[in-house]
């Protein structure tokens, strides 16, 4: 299966659920672009959480690009609040799973996306401080044309 999400530069624009540690659900946007470049792929993304105040996360993570098979991607980020993150991207079929966890603290978690067709994904996903889940959320994302 080929995947589009990742494997080719673009933006993808979505919409779902954020619930807190409280489980309490609150809609939310997101943005993600995609870059290749020859040093790593970047991948650059806001979550915007509609809570009154609106709450929005920025990540932005250097991805190596894929060896031979492509199956496994690792990539790193730092995050002013979760500080240095590593992970890994695994290609399983239909989907990407990543797992990720922080260099210094107790977070962890991760997040699955599984691909409906070439422009559009579903992405759900956990952070966790030790055992405790601080939130999840679930959103649909749409490759934005041109």
């Amino acid at each position: 299966m080929s995947h589009t999400f990742l494997f080719h530069p673009a933006i993808w624009i979505g919409s779902g659920t954020f619930w807190c540690q409280d489980g309490q659900p609150l809609p939310a946007e997101c943005r993600t672009e995609v870059a290749h470049r020859s040093e790593c792929w970047l991948l650059a993304g806001t979550l915007k959480v509609l809570g009154s105040p609106p709450v929005e996360f920025v990540n932005a993570y250097c991805i190596e690009p894929p060896g031979r098979n492509g199956a496994a991607l690792k990539w790193h980020s730092e995050n002013a609040t979760l500080g240095k993150l590593h992970g890994t991207f695994s290609i399983i079929g239909s989907s990407i799973l990543s797992v990720y966890r922080s260099e210094s603290a107790g977070y962890h978690g991760a997040d699955h996306l599984r691909r409906i067709d070439d422009d559009n994904y579903e992405s759900t996903g956990m952070l966790l401080l030790e055992e405790r889940r601080l939130s999840s959320w679930q959103v649909l994302l749409r490759r934005a044309s041109g």
